[in-house]
């Protein structure tokens, strides 16, 4: 099996991040490197199907799972703190679940054990009517993204994923044709039974839909630990729109 890809910064006890759906590990750097500042060795990870790590036409929970334990088994890492936004946490959840001796604390951010009916059609609708081979700029990129993305921070987002495969040539580094075919695995739960025992943090934004008052029964079924915060006026990109709110909150959850 092939490794994942990662960018690990700084040194001292290990913490996973993983991305949320079509993102990256460059998403998470600027507060990787502030972890990284107090003291933790971050490894930022590319899941599989995104970024720069390998393509496959398989892909669910299970084997996101699988492929975070070997990539820590490959690490020598016999313990880290996980932590995951969007499909990243359903991936961490899922993680501790199978893997509680491998997990030391849970961070689980805009997510909950339950499921999600696909809703990312229209986005992966824009991406797949992107015509590479015509495009000559990141500008131009989003000129066409924008006629069906509305949102330029979302705009900005995707094209991230956008890169010159060769000098005249770009490429997205998702595999946009798996993923779209797999939407529904991205919005299913972890298993029914599965159950995480140790500390656990699920952190929302207070104007995301994600999370509701009405999820914390099943959160608490699954990760009995659990405890719930929110961070006012931010959307499902909290760690984004609110970069010190979600350091400080997640700061006191790994120290405490």
């Amino acid at each position: 099996m092939e490794q994942l890809h990662s960018l690990v910064l700084g040194e001292g006890e290990p913490m996973i991040i993983l991305h949320g759906f079509l993102g990256m590990s460059d998403n998470w750097k600027t507060l990787g490197r502030h972890y990284a500042e107090n003291g933790l060795q971050v490894h930022l990870v590319d899941q599989r199907n995104h970024g720069r790590s390998f393509h496959s036409d398989t892909f669910n929970y299970d084997v996101l799972s699988d492929d975070l334990y070997r990539y820590m088994r490959e690490k020598g890492l016999s313990k880290a703190i996980i932590m995951g936004h969007s499909m990243g946490g359903k991936t961490a959840m899922q993680f501790a679940c199978d893997h509680p001796e491998m997990t030391k604390k849970l961070i689980v951010a805009d997510i909950a054990p339950k499921f999600y009916p696909p809703h990312h059609n229209s986005i992966l609708s824009a991406l797949k009517a992107l015509d590479l081979a015509a495009i000559g700029s990141r500008k131009e990129a989003e000129t066409a993204l924008a006629e069906q993305i509305k949102e330029p921070g979302i705009r900005l987002f995707l094209l991230k994923n956008l890169y010159r495969a060769e000098k005249d040539r770009f490429a997205l580094r998702i595999n946009l044709d798996v993923l779209g075919e797999r939407m529904n695995e991205v919005g299913e739960n972890i298993g029914n039974t599965d159950i995480f025992e140790g500390p656990t943090l699920f952190i929302r934004g207070g104007n995301s839909e994600y999370i509701d008052t009405k999820d914390t029964p099943q959160i608490v079924r699954h990760f009995p630990l659990a405890t719930v915060k929110t961070i006012p006026e931010t959307g499902h990109w909290l760690h984004a729109e609110n970069p010190d709110a979600y350091f400080t909150i997640t700061k006191h959850f790994i120290e405490s």
